[in-house]
């Protein structure tokens, strides 16, 4: 995406026309962009871009250069997004369960937060629309925005303006609070939270629309039970279509990583034979609702938190451990619009992986090192500055929360720690320490050496056992570890699911000391390096030359002989 965003820039210039400058009117309640001249495009100006994959092809040059533009300043189709309804219509995806549902004339007030920044002033629109034609006018307290400092100049001169139009046909609605610097998604989510006056808050991104019976399936289920966070179930919006697409209901859960992915649907819930019911969870995405009280009684959100990322699987734990749960609810739907980038910052890793160490330090327990692992951090002297994390141990103490070995046993049991690692990280053969051991193609299964770059594919995991895991820890589905495997017959490798290949009697076992062989203990054979073709390398089993090799990372006090360090 970033060398198709430089590309498109250059193109840009070259094919924009003075006369087409400015020309981009700002969308706002009273005036619409009108329908331009339909003209049959006489040329792809952007050829493979993920813009114009399945849209957009009977479009001018102008008209192909304006969308671009707009796609690479927002991360998706303003130039379509401006042309749609604002008030439009959205399929029902509910089920029949859900449409049959009552609910309690007397439900909790609600306040909506909507975060922004940098958003389309159409998909703003369509958002505030959503949520007030959708929501029981009695039931909706208030609507409050956050600009986090938003730097596009229709925001600033615009936002101000439209929501004193909401305000006369909706008096007393609406609030709009700016930030004055950049303080990132939590501090934007927190500024809402603390805004609001409602029985519960529902916290969402101002690029969503809302469907119909959204609020009331929330509303009643924490007047049920107050410690509930809630997360509706999301359907998506094509960054570059527009189109709504149904996505089906699922638990929320993440990797060591702490960044969050699909989880399998828990099996009591299937027995239970009913599409209605509330789903158990790990975790939440950005997107949840709660009990105000309950939810400032917890901690509300960790202002620590920079940026972006791991805010949402710290909320989890919090919750979780400190006397309440998460569930996701089937008939509570919203539509959430897919962004190609994301407008925070260019490498969203490097604040994901500060933000997953404080989150480690504080809930994780005996179970951080997971964290660092994934990683591929030293567990000491990483010299990433986490912030002051005082104030919520303190928190967490007062709370009286549980471990987060419960959390593993009771809440999330799939996610499995692998236990006494005594050497991590990239791992280097005497013979040329340019080429690390690298996962290479998943369906050859088989390690290749490779220049080191020191991502995922190339972290190894040594344990005390004497099995080398290789590759990534965690995948979407389940724990899925490589284990590196010796045949016993040809020279090659192969990496073999761990647990498949302890059934099958294969060689994972091996002896291996730092600046030493690698040796496995059932064949004898070392594994080593040799010359392949030009000026790269290949992995292969023989009887010992003398090669040696060398792994990034050893844990200390781990229990490993003193000889391998």
């Amino acid at each position: 995406m970033q060398k198709e965003m430089k590309q498109a820039w250059a193109v840009t210039k070259a094919s924009r026309r003075p006369e087409d400058e400015g020309k981009q009117a700002p969308i706002t309640l009273e005036n619409r962009t009108k329908k331009e001249p339909e003209h049959k495009s006489p040329r792809e100006l952007f050829p493979g871009s993920l813009l114009f994959r399945r849209w957009g092809e009977d479009l001018t040059e102008s008209q192909q250069t304006l969308a671009y533009d707009l796609f690479m300043q927002f991360g998706y189709n303003v130039y379509l997004s401006d042309r749609l309804p604002l008030n439009r219509s959205i399929e029902e995806f509910r089920g029949p369960r859900c449409l049959q549902k009552q609910y309690p004339q007397h439900l909790p007030t609600l306040s909506v937060v909507l975060t922004l920044m940098n958003e389309a002033m159409s998909v703003i629109h369509r958002a505030i629309i959503s949520i007030i034609n959708r929501t029981p006018s009695h039931l909706l307290k208030e609507l409050i925005l956050v600009d986090d400092f938003s730097s596009n100049e229709e925001l600033k001169r615009n936002l101000d303006k439209q929501i004193q139009l909401y305000k006369k046909k909706y008096p007393k609605l609406l609030k709009l609070i700016r930030h004055t610097k950049r303080r990132g998604l939590t501090q934007a989510r927190l500024s809402g939270y603390q805004a609001a006056t409602a029985d519960v808050v529902a916290i969402l991104d101002a690029h969503v629309e809302v469907t119909t019976g959204w609020a009331e399936p929330i509303l009643a289920r924490i007047q049920e039970d107050h410690t509930v966070i809630i997360s509706p179930t999301l359907d998506g919006i094509s960054y570059d279509t527009f189109k709504v697409i149904q996505y089906p209901t699922f638990p929320i859960g993440f990797d060591w990583k702490l960044w969050c992915l699909i989880d399998y649907m828990p099996m009591d819930w299937y027995f239970l034979n009913d599409e209605s019911a509330p789903v158990k969870s790990p975790s939440v995405m950005g997107i949840f609702a709660a009990n105000r009280l309950f939810l400032r009684k917890i901690g509300s959100l960790d202002a620590g938190m920079m940026i972006y990322g791991g805010e949402n699987v710290e909320l989890s734990f919090r919750v979780w451990q400190c006397g309440g749960k998460i569930e996701i609810l089937p008939c509570s739907r919203i539509a959430h619009l897919q962004r190609a980038t994301k407008p925070y910052a260019p490498n969203l890793k490097l604040l994901m992986k500060r933000n997953a160490l404080r989150v480690a330090e504080v809930w994780m327990d005996e179970y951080k090192y997971m964290v660092y692992l994934s990683w591929n951090l030293p567990l000491e002297n990483h010299g990433i500055d986490y912030g002051d994390v005082s104030s919520r141990k303190k928190l967490r103490k007062k709370l009286k929360c549980k471990s987060f070995d419960w959390y593993l046993k009771n809440v999330y049991p799939s996610l499995k720690p692998i236990p006494n690692i005594v050497a991590y990280g990239v791992l280097r053969n005497s013979l040329n320490e340019n080429f690390c051991i690298d996962q290479g193609p998943p369906k050859d299964a088989s390690p290749i050496m490779f220049y080191c770059h020191g991502s995922e594919t190339q972290i190894l995991f040594y344990s005390l056992t004497g099995q080398l895991y290789v590759g990534k820890m965690y995948d979407r589905w389940s724990a899925y570890f490589q284990c590196l495997a010796d045949l016993g017959e040809g020279e090659r490798p192969k990496l073999l699911p761990c647990s498949e290949a302890a059934k099958n009697g294969s060689h994972i076992f091996w002896d291996f000391k730092q600046g030493e062989a690698i040796i496995n203990r059932n064949t004898k054979r070392c594994m080593e390096v040799k010359k392949g073709p030009s000026e790269s390398y290949i992995i292969v089993f023989q009887e010992c030359t003398g090669q040696s090799w060398n792994i990034q990372y050893i844990v200390r006090n781990s229990g490993i002989p003193e000889t391998f360090g």
